[in-house]
């Protein structure tokens, strides 16, 4: 059975998650409750918090199953 990556996106940047690497330590959940969490779906709302926070979390994932992205910015044609 293959299992997909999933993306989640705010409007500064794209988190994605492999569900095949997760060793599911469940760190992110437990030190980021606001943006993760193991029994609401979606499991990852990118809306609760800060940018800077998320991507420091993401940072200390122990399996490297969470990474993001920045958004590129669209130009404003005036």
């Amino acid at each position: 059975m293959e299992i997909n990556s999933k993306e989640f996106s705010n409007k500064d940047i794209t988190v994605t998650y492999d569900p095949c690497i997760c060793t599911l330590s469940g760190k992110c959940s437990k030190e980021l409750s606001e943006v993760f969490s193991n029994s609401i779906i979606p499991w990852v709302n990118l809306e609760n918090t800060e940018t800077k926070r998320i991507i420091e979390q993401i940072k200390r994932c122990p399996s490297g199953a969470l990474k993001y992205f920045k958004n590129k910015e669209e130009l404003q044609v005036s």
